[in-house]
């Protein structure tokens, strides 16, 4: 596939930095060599910064007219859609994600979340206060009145992860600039060219110098773009130990931080429920993009009268995925990102069995695929929910079952946890569902499978060790935001 027209350099300040620093990115599939990315150094990141901060406090940027604003990320947007199929093929070959999940979930979705970003943001940016009297010195009465003016928060740095790298460096940049804040992007290591396609695309329509940068890198980049005064709010999607480094990290200048992490998400099976439709939702919990997703359901809290017949459904189905090359449209689970993610699966797996949990289906390398970072999806029964398998993020292609007796039961299991991302129930007693789903501590939760798509207007994001701050809808539009009260008299 054709490689970008400057994937070797970075952008910074509008301009295209060189750096004799290379690092070769794999396609997981195949572990061919799709191209070489470029590598930040202390100087790219230092550069990025002054181009950022230098746009926010001096640049026109955060000066324009919302509608002005509006306008030149529509056009941003445009462009992207010029490019869908060369991003598409990239999330494919870069990220390992199938045709179908690369083309609806990694770009379709969150393009719509940007334009539901960028259609929002012309949103008042001045509340007024309500009006109020108050007995003054002078024996007579002040009318005081005031509003509430958002403003963008500043200097972003956006650091995003390998699993949904198009979906997070999108859904991160677009709100943050739309609003007026300049942007520091830095990519995974192992996803640079679905970050600096956007360079090129910020150059294509004219993006104002020094309010998108993008800086690849390692640690050095990273924690420079977590520590610099200059940076007034960092945005991270990870996991949640580096996102404890990041909070602390960003401690002693008091940055806001945006923590979008882990998570070991439950999904409650009632005796009522409809089997056929758990277990497909079930089943998706643990093999979309091989399992890497922090969202997804890895622990089936299932009702111990229909537990087997649950277990049989996704063993079934566990059948007809075919694993390969994602390339091929018919493959339904492509590769973890690399080998380390693969051994930290095969270690898990050896982990349950020690425990005592039963393999149903899986638990291996799939045959016959030699190449690439494979692994064949994995579940388990007869879990407990204080077993390592349970409670820890794998962030690979492992579901396990756990049965319970009661509604309190379930609620208990899925509650005991350290994480609180997502989670969903299924019964046909939607009532009852919503009645649980109110008592889960989580983010977000899904009743019967939910409303069939990741709306843009609901807010994303986790409690506990999955994070705090939203992302997506009004919310996730203010995050990038901060409140100014102003208060006048009136006559």
């Amino acid at each position: 596939m054709t490689i970008l027209k400057n994937s070797k350099a970075l952008y910074i300040n509008g301009e295209w930095m060189s750096t004799d620093q290379l690092e070769a990115v794999l396609n997981p599939a195949t572990e061919a060599v799709l191209g070489e990315a470029p590598v930040g150094t202390a100087a790219h990141v230092e550069a990025a910064i002054s181009a950022a901060h230098e746009a926010f406090h001096k640049g026109p940027w955060p000066r324009l007219q919302q509608r002005e604003r509006q306008a030149k990320m529509t056009e941003f947007l445009d462009a992207i859609e010029r490019r869908a199929p060369e991003i598409v093929q990239l999330i494919v070959a870069e990220a390992g994600a199938t045709q179908m999940l690369a083309q609806y979930l990694q770009y379709g979705i969150p393009m719509q979340h940007a334009r539901h970003m960028v259609e929002i943001s012309s949103r008042p940016a001045i509340t007024p206060l309500p009006v109020e009297t108050t007995p003054n010195a002078e024996g007579s009465i002040t009318l005081g009145a005031g509003v509430l003016a958002r403003e963008p928060a500043g200097v972003v740095s956006a650091i995003t992860p390998y699993n949904f790298p198009f979906f997070l460096n999108v859904g991160k940049i677009v709100p943050a600039m739309v609003v007026g804040c300049t942007v520091i992007l830095k990519p995974s290591p192992f996803t640079p060219f679905e970050a600096l396609i956007l360079g090129e695309i910020a150059e294509e329509v004219g993006l104002p110098k020094g309010v998108l940068n993008i800086v690849t890198g390692g640690i050095e980049v990273g924690t420079a773009l977590t520590t610099d005064p200059r940076i007034d709010l960092v945005s991270f999607t990870g996991s949640d130990k580096v996102g404890a480094m990041i909070q602390a990290q960003g401690a002693p200048t008091l940055k806001r931080v945006l923590l979008e992490l882990g998570g070991k998400s439950a999904m409650i099976v009632r005796p009522d429920a409809n089997i056929m439709a758990a277990a497909q939702n079930g089943l998706m919990g643990f093999t979309v993009h091989c399992g890497q997703g922090c969202a997804l359901l890895t622990r089936h809290v299932v009702h111990n009268s229909i537990r087997a017949e649950y277990v049989a459904a996704v063993k079934g189905m566990l059948a007809h995925v075919k694993v390969g090359d994602p390339s091929d449209a018919s493959v339904g689970m492509g590769p973890l990102i690399r080998e380390v993610a693969r051994k930290r699966t095969e270690d898990y797996v050896q982990i349950a069995l020690d425990q005592g949990a039963t393999l149903v289906s899986g638990g291996k390398r799939p045959a016959g695929l030699d190449k690439g970072f494979f692994h064949e999806p994995t579940l388990f029964d007869n879990v407990h929910n204080s077993h390592r398998i349970a409670q820890e993020e794998v962030f690979g292609p492992i579901g396990v079952v756990i049965g319970y007796d009661t509604d309190e039961e379930a609620i208990d299991i899925a509650n005991d946890s350290d994480f609180g991302l997502s989670g969903a129930v299924f019964s046909a007693d939607v009532g009852r569902a919503y009645e649980i789903a109110l008592q889960l501590r989580t983010g977000g939760v899904a009743i019967n499978g939910g409303g069939g798509k990741m709306s843009s207007h609901a807010p994303f994001g986790g409690i506990k060790r999955s994070g705090y701050g939203r992302e997506y809808g009004i919310e996730g539009l203010n995050e990038f935001t901060n409140i100014k009260t102003i208060s006048f008299k009136g006559g």
